[in-house]
């Protein structure tokens, strides 16, 4: 289904590098500007490696960081009409590649805590999609939830792109929406520590297999000097198999060539688990066409704005807890923090 992900690649094959970017120390706006320039570094060095390669993807908090104190102000966000991505603009125009890429972007609304954010950059350095996180990792994250849905774009080698970031992915259906809105490469980027290492993988796999599409994933490696970051950047093909993984080591690039017309020739032509058409259309040896109505009550119920598992009442933790007990903190960055 792919090569081993080498220099060169097929005329129909999409050659792809994730870079299991190393956890970055960030404790200053400045740390912020250094991590946009290496990363603009690292598209020309990888290209310069991999002639032939169309895509580079980058995990979530690449570029601003993790530290849980300083998240929220205003000097470590990057708009998307910022010079930081301009600098991404530039490196994958210079360079001839797509690339993904992680920035953490002030709200549209003042006084709103700031969007988790992706974004994909064309080779001509076009922004080609905008995505904001949809689900932030509760109770830590103090992210506003994403208002963009879960966009596609076309992507190279007959490719139909959509990211998620992160615990994203532990959500089967939002990998069903951008598969049900015709992507065929799913894009996970991921700033996870160990804990859910193997859900990792698990959730890669079956957000493949379910919807009859490619995977992607990359998560930063690495010691922030509280938790280890496990890397383990993937390819999963559209049986839900997978194609690469890498391992836990800081700066490691997974590569794969896959063919994204697979996955669609796939949905067109299997009889047997083609799930994601089957499931509006139910039965269809008994019923000609098959079912068509909602029969699930939880779709029925977001769609009203109703959703409550039975027992959410019970449900203990439904606030920052522990992280932000008076919320996140906006603004200007305290004097603290300066240095």
């Amino acid at each position: 289904m792919s090569s081993t992900g080498s220099i060169s690649a097929s005329p129909d094959g999409l050659l792809m590098a994730l870079v299991q970017y190393r956890v970055p120390i960030v404790e200053k706006p400045e740390d912020v500007q250094n991590n946009v320039d290496e990363i603009c570094r690292r598209v020309a060095s990888t290209k310069a490696g991999y002639p032939d390669l169309d895509l580079i993807v980058f995990p979530e908090y690449s570029s601003s960081g993790l530290n849980t104190a300083i998240w929220s102000y205003d000097e470590f966000l990057i708009a998307v009409d910022s010079p930081e991505v301009d600098k991404f603009r530039k490196a994958c125009k210079d360079n001839d590649i797509w690339g993904v890429f992680s920035i953490m972007e002030p709200h549209h609304e003042e006084g709103k805590p700031p969007f988790n954010t992706a974004i994909i950059i064309d080779n001509n350095g076009n922004l080609a999609l905008h995505y904001r996180k949809l689900q932030p990792w509760t109770p830590i994250e103090p992210w506003s939830p994403g208002d963009l849905g879960m966009p596609v774009c076309d992507g190279p080698k007959g490719s139909k792109l959509a990211v998620n970031i992160c615990h994203d992915g532990m959500f089967p259906e939002l990998a069903r929406e951008a598969a049900y809105k015709g992507a065929n490469v799913y894009i996970r980027i991921s700033g996870y520590s160990t804990q859910v290492q193997d859900q990792w993988i698990m959730t890669n796999k079956t957000n493949a297999f379910q919807n009859l599409m490619f995977t992607a994933s990359v998560n930063l490696a690495g010691y922030d000097n509280v938790f280890y970051y496990f890397g383990e950047g993937n390819v999963c093909n559209y049986d839900g198999n997978l194609i690469a993984e890498g391992h836990r080591n800081p700066d490691e690039i997974v590569t794969a060539e896959i063919f994204p017309a697979l996955a669609d020739k796939a949905r067109i032509n299997w009889g047997l688990e083609n799930n994601i058409f089957n499931l509006g259309n139910r039965g269809y040896v008994a019923v000609p066409g098959g079912a068509t109505e909602n029969y699930l009550t939880w779709i029925d119920d977001l769609a009203k704005g109703q959703y409550k598992v039975p027992w959410a009442d019970e449900v203990r933790i439904k606030d920052g807890w522990k992280y932000y007990p008076d919320g996140p903190q906006l603004g200007p960055l305290p004097d603290k923090f300066k240095k």
